[in-house]
């Protein structure tokens, strides 16, 4: 195996004992009524490496006496783990609730229909009592004779 090789192997060993399945299904929490609530997450994770092999006169004198030559390398990972829902287990029924974080269009849109309710009803209720606060004015046009 080369060096590189090495390098990838050693990191995905790495990130493999860091996530692993309960990482994504939580442990079941049981509550005293009986209702089981097990936590469900998103894991995102990245991960790059590079490497080379470096070879110059002097290096390659080096390598010849120890049968390896110059390699440099690097590797990097990110993880995320993100809550995305709970599943809630009761006697009578089984329930996914949702964590949301980000508010979407819709979402703001429904939660201004109350404000924008109150707003045309107010209007309405105004140009319904200015007509009856405005007397009537019968006009009558008077023809010639």
């Amino acid at each position: 195996m080369n060096h590189i090789e090495g390098l990838l192997n050693v990191s995905m060993d790495k990130i493999k004992s860091m996530v692993d399945v309960n990482t994504i299904v939580g442990d079941p929490v049981t509550t005293p009524d009986g209702t089981t609530v097990i936590p469900v997450s998103k894991v995102s994770f990245g991960f790059a490496a590079g490497g080379s092999e470096f070879s110059t006169k002097q290096t390659e004198e080096k390598a010849k006496n120890q049968n390896s030559p110059m390699f440099g390398g690097g590797a990097g990972s990110g993880v995320s783990i993100n809550p995305i829902a709970f599943l809630v287990i009761t006697k009578d029924q089984v329930r996914i609730l949702p964590i949301t974080n980000s508010v979407s269009t819709a979402d703001r849109i429904i939660d201004s229909i109350p404000d924008l309710i109150s707003k045309v009803n107010g209007f309405v209720m105004d140009f319904k009592n200015k007509d009856k606060s405005e007397p009537e004015i019968d006009v009558k046009e008077e023809t010639e004779e």
